[in-house]
């Protein structure tokens, strides 16, 4: 009575509802293990999202959705936040190949004190756990611990990740003798980060040194321009006919659309001679179609070019890389 100022005599109004106070991380704790209800309780609207993946040779998809094909060999970030730390670790896809598949996932959930204890996924080749590195399931004995939980999709091949207080869910998945990487993240929660965390894959992109520029296939582009796809969009003159006319065949089945997925997968498969790389490409196109929350930024399309000839320094890139290889297996 005091504290709402009550008259002591007389009818009395329902005391006025407390403001909720914010937590350290700034949400309601108002539904606070609940990122959507939380977010919709300030702002009076839901959040806005972003997505990346992490595929194949790899291919990076940014949350802008500019579109890399990496080298990347060893362990970069692809996420570095407030929240979330992702990192890949990549080697090449054969011996002494210029390009590189990732082979290990370590996802750290930060700790949330009002939701989850700090929790650890790590993904290999052949070992794709249904449980935190502790064995646990979810977000721990807290409150909130719910609101962190992991499935099993696939047994061996897909497993996710959801996250919902801090809106986020991750796909891992395996495809021949790669993990691939997706996740939808609330723009709030992908943008938490500082200065000190500027390398990001899922944001910046791979750094210019470690992009594989369609320059290195194709000699008629200018040397130094920006990298903003795969390298083989053209890859009937990069590898041989025979070799890319069979990948484009075995892509055509999983992907219909030639979009930058397609041109990913004929890169995979002319690459590492290996048809399951197809389902790299695929699940990745498929998590996009389910996290991407503008359905019409699904497809990214990139300017084709014809490619008269073989650039000399790329023939030597063929045989010091033991490609030929791969071209004798088509």
């Amino acid at each position: 009575m005091i504290q709402n100022n009550c008259s002591k005599e007389g009818p009395t109004s329902p005391p006025r509802p407390r403001p909720q106070a914010p937590n350290h991380q700034g949400f309601e704790s108002l539904d606070i293990c609940n990122y959507e209800k939380s977010f919709l309780y300030k702002h009076g609207q839901p959040p806005s999202y972003q997505h990346c993946a992490a595929f194949g040779d790899p291919h990076i998809r940014t949350f802008h959705d500019d579109f890399h094909t990496c080298r990347v060999e060893g362990s970069w970030p692809l996420l570095d936040n407030d929240y979330l730390f992702v990192q890949a670790t990549s080697s090449p896809v054969t011996k002494g190949s210029n390009a590189t598949v990732t082979n290990k996932l370590t996802i750290i959930f930060k700790n949330m004190k009002e939701c989850i204890d700090q929790k650890v996924y790590q993904a290999e080749i052949d070992n794709l756990p249904a449980a935190f590195e502790d064995g646990s399931v979810n977000g721990g004995e807290r409150p909130g611990g719910s609101s962190l939980a992991i499935r099993e999709r696939s047994p061996g091949q897909h497993v996710e990740i959801r996250a919902e207080y801090i809106g986020t869910t991750i796909a891992v998945r395996q495809a021949g003798r790669q993990l691939s990487f997706s996740i939808r993240a609330a723009e709030e929660v992908a943008q938490a980060f500082t200065e000190e965390q500027d390398l990001q894959l899922c944001v910046g992109g791979c750094p210019r040194s470690q992009r594989i520029s369609r320059s290195e296939c194709c000699p008629g582009r200018a040397a130094g321009g920006p990298a903003r796809g795969p390298l083989f969009s053209r890859s009937e003159c990069c590898r041989g006919r025979a070799a890319a006319e069979t990948a484009r065949a075995l892509c055509k089945e999983m992907l219909p659309v030639e979009d930058v997925y397609f041109q990913s997968c004929v890169f995979d498969v002319v690459t590492s001679g290996d048809a399951n790389f197809t389902m790299a490409a695929r699940g990745a196109l498929e998590d996009a179609r389910v996290f991407l929350p503008n359905s019409e930024k699904l497809h990214i399309f990139q300017a084709g070019a014809s490619c008269p000839h073989v650039s000399p320094s790329f023939l030597l890139l063929l045989l010091t890389s033991g490609l030929w290889v791969v071209l004798l297996h088509f």
